[in-house]
């Protein structure tokens, strides 16, 4: 039994170490240099409620994605049907994501509905209308596919928001889906919302467009825009006056080069005007795209369109090799950057829409986190005296045990890298209920077994065997109660849950290993002949 006892100490006294030493940046925030590289460097991190910062909710427009990839498909169909010698008076997205075509004879439907069976398997007819005039055909996309793409664009836009966050530098963001379409974004600590929300909005679409100088703007503006162009504005600045004014452009519609061929994008100073620009370096078909695109364009001007706004469109003056360009549009060194940021984590697939937007600064962080451990100690204190009042020196024990619970939680959470949240703090809170209800349950028992006249050795042993199925009932139903927690809540419940969990694993540990591991010592080594309890 001795022998047993020094291994249960012992296995006592390396938990106990360890959460110290995972404890120690947390408590010890300067580590004499000679010893600082032994100890873990991550200290618990504080939750949003606590350190202050951003929450954001976004909507992803899924029905704008479907729309865009109908439009390209449109797009691609048109050019397929005219390789194919397929007569038709217009192919366009109508309303919605559908394609409306009207064939001028009846022949050619033979070859499209081969064409949407080798090459559109997505799409199917909606609807076919024969007229005088021809055939009008209504497409849609098939309703598993219209799922799915919906799906991965929400992905999609998780990733590319986790890439743009992780460039900007936030530490200890978090990213999380929130049912079909919507993301859920904390960012503590953030000093900039403004700039941080832009950010992570910015669509980003980034297009390569030929300026048409063949037709009159002014024509355009009154209405009379041509076939296959559109109509976007740019902004020039009065280098005399400062003042923004808007440009308008008459470009051709089609994109020839995107962001997607893009490989990096970098903030540069340019040498002329000590302005930051970016610099895009494409990758080896983008690189290749853009050496055709300038070789055949040479002498007009190609414009760069970033969400739809006109940043620059400078005169190809000859054949660009090497896949470089440069986007110019007067920013600061932060818009630059950010832009930079957004380029290289990829387009957003789809606008996005702030539903819901918080900001937690860091003094009412601050009132959160000294109001939260006022509450914890205060609470813990009134159970460790009504513990020690009512059962004397088996109460300080048990408070010792609820002492241990404690430090064990905190290490976890610093172990694993946990956050600790407000509602984690409540989490902490309860569990020290928990932890000292688990020992009112073994000491009544054991008063119990006293009561009958029993020896302490045998009380002891009997007490703790009858307590010990009603604990783990007790624990293991909220364990598994938290669980689910984490499983189906978020936010502030699951910062609750998590901390739950690791104080009934650990409430389970002191309650039933450590208090039994300080009886048995005493009462092994020592004539003790009355127990306090």
């Amino acid at each position: 039994m001795f022998k047993s006892l020094k291994i249960r100490i012992s296995i006592t006294a390396i938990v106990c170490l360890a959460a110290l030493y995972f404890l120690i940046p947390t408590f010890i925030t300067q580590i004499p240099s000679p010893w600082n590289e032994y100890f873990p460097k991550e200290k618990i991190h504080l939750g949003l409620d606590l350190q202050g910062g951003m929450h954001l909710v976004l909507e992803i427009d899924t029905e704008k994605a479907l729309e865009s990839m109908m439009e390209r498909t449109a797009n691609d169909l048109k050019e397929s049907m005219m390789e194919n010698k397929v007569r038709f008076r217009k192919v366009e997205k109508t309303k919605g994501a559908t394609i409306s075509l009207e064939l001028t004879d009846s022949s050619g439907r033979t070859i499209l509905d081969k064409l949407l069976h080798d090459h559109y398997p997505d799409l199917e007819i909606a609807s076919s209308n024969v007229r005088e005039s021809g055939q009008i055909i209504s497409l849609k996309i098939n309703d598993k596919r219209a799922v799915d793409l919906k799906k991965l664009t929400v992905e999609h836009s998780l990733e590319t928001i986790r890439n743009r966050v992780d460039q900007f530098g936030i530490a200890e963001p978090e990213i999380v889906p929130e049912g079909d379409n919507r993301i859920m974004i904390q960012l503590p600590g953030i000093k900039d919302p403004e700039r941080a929300k832009n950010l992570i909005g910015k669509t980003a679409l980034l297009e390569f467009k030929i300026v048409d100088d063949e037709h009159s703007l002014e024509e355009a503006l009154r209405g009379n825009i041509p076939e296959g162009d559109i109509i976007a504005y740019g902004l020039r600045e009065d280098r005399s006056t400062g003042q923004r004014n808007s440009m308008p452009y008459l470009l051709k519609n089609k994109a020839l080069l995107t962001g997607a061929s893009l490989e990096t994008a970098n903030v540069q100073i340019s040498n002329r005007f000590s302005e930051p620009n970016v610099s895009l370096k494409f990758n080896s078909q983008g690189a290749a795209d853009f050496d055709r695109i300038t070789a055949e364009n040479v002498r007009r001007r190609l414009a760069i369109v970033l969400d739809g706004v006109v940043h620059s469109a400078p005169v190809i003056q000859e054949r660009i090799s090497g896949g470089q360009a440069q986007i110019t549009g007067n920013f600061t060194m932060d818009e630059a950057r950010d832009l930079a940021i957004v380029l290289r984590a990829g387009a957003l697939p789809a606008p996005v829409n702030i539903l819901e937007e918080r900001t937690v600064g860091p003094s009412l962080g601050g009132d959160s986190i000294r109001q939260g451990i006022m509450a914890t100690i205060i609470g813990s204190i009134l159970v460790i005296l009504f513990m020690m009042f009512y059962y004397r020196l088996s109460g300080t024990v048990a408070d010792l045990a609820l002492i241990i619970n404690i430090v064990l939680v905190l290490g976890t959470l610093a172990a694993f890298k946990g956050t600790l949240t407000l509602p984690g703090i409540a989490g902490l809170l309860l569990t020290v209920g928990m932890a000292v209800d688990a020992n009112v349950l073994i000491f009544e028992r054991i008063r119990e077994e006293l009561r009958t006249g029993k020896t302490i050795r045998l009380s002891l042993d009997t007490g703790y065997k009858r307590a010990f199925i009603t604990i783990i009932d007790t624990h293991v139903t909220g364990i598994v109660s938290a669980i689910f927690l984490v499983i189906f809540g978020t936010g502030p419940i699951k910062g609750f849950a998590v901390t739950l969990i690791i104080g009934l694993l650990a409430s389970l540990f002191t309650a039933v290993f450590v208090t039994r591991i300080i009886f048995d010592y005493f009462t092994l080594n020592f004539n003790i002949k009355k127990l306090s309890i």
